[in-house]
């Protein structure tokens, strides 16, 4: 394998890969509710990142619909993935969390949030339930350039980041980092810069995002103005390409493009078929003799 992807991971410390069971925590986010802006991430669709999940009822509702649904699985993560994964009182996430993790077969536990929704309470009760399960944390850092993060309304400065890391990591949890190529108003230079700044932490993991436009955003109304256009599958492959290259080699990859449910989708048309996005940067790194890390530089 040219990188350290996340199934290889799953192999090595589980023995085998885990299902992802998508859980709704009914959360929001500050840069929706007025706290830090209104409207959310000019990405994001009113269910966040959970377009996908339907059903909403309680934490335990779910996972034992998920296993009715799948009776085969025997190991799951429990993955709170759309809006702001911790952004609600300590008492009430500790009541989600040790739902989440109710089912013996729940190995870890994986929350996506913001930097700025993270607090010493917070940490406090993570490096608890890590005494169960397997904890990861998703920051959604995005980019590192503050203008272009304030055109995408994501409402929280860079250096809060470092902050939230610094947390998280003295109490034993290990932070995924999200980064996506392709955001308005930022260029190859803008991604390069993200990765070199990613790269001076000791991150658990990255996710890649290819940006896409879904129906019913701000960004697709900026796509409809021709205000925005999507990068060609062709330069987001030659983005990835680099990053994987330039990340540590032993970091581990969990994603390297986004999905946007079919029926969202607004363009770019390519994002309809990820096998083929997977395909030519693999073919790409392939045909290069290119390996994660041939390029990396420590710190």
């Amino acid at each position: 394998m040219r990188f350290n992807n996340f199934s290889s991971y799953m192999r090595k410390t589980y023995g085998g890969n885990l299902e992802k069971i998508c859980l709704d925590g009914n959360f929001t986010c500050p840069n929706r509710d007025g706290t830090r802006g209104v409207g959310g991430c000019i990405f994001c669709g009113a269910r966040g990142a959970g377009d996908h999940i339907e059903g909403l009822v309680d934490i335990q509702g779910q996972l034992k619909n998920f296993f009715l649904a799948r009776p085969k699985v025997k190991r799951a993560i429990a993955y709170f993935q759309n809006f702001t994964g911790t952004y609600a009182p300590v008492e009430v996430l500790e009541r989600l969390y040790l739902d989440a993790i109710s089912d013996e077969r729940v190995l870890v536990l994986a929350i996506g949030t913001r930097p700025d929704c993270i607090s010493e309470e917070i940490c406090v009760l993570l490096e608890k339930i890590s005494t169960r399960v397997d904890v990861w944390v998703e920051l959604g850092l995005q980019t590192i350039d503050d203008d272009v993060a304030a055109f995408c309304n994501r409402g929280y400065r860079t250096e809060e980041f470092g902050r939230a890391y610094e947390m998280l990591t003295r109490h034993g949890i290990g932070v995924v980092a999200h980064m996506m190529v392709g955001l308005p108003n930022e260029d190859f230079e803008g991604t390069k810069r993200t990765l070199a700044y990613l790269n001076t932490f000791r991150l658990a993991g990255i996710k890649i995002h290819s940006v896409y436009v879904m129906r019913d955003t701000k960004l697709c109304e900026m796509y409809e103005r021709g205000e925005y256009t999507p990068l060609s599958r062709e330069e987001y492959v030659r983005r990835v390409v680099y990053i994987l290259t330039h990340l540590p080699p032993d970091l581990i990859v969990h994603r390297i493009t986004g999905d946007c449910v079919k029926s969202m989708l607004v363009a770019p048309e390519w994002n309809r078929d990820k096998n083929a996005t997977l395909s030519e940067i693999y073919d790409a790194l392939e045909r290069q003799n290119l390996t994660q890390g041939c390029f990396y530089q420590s710190n």
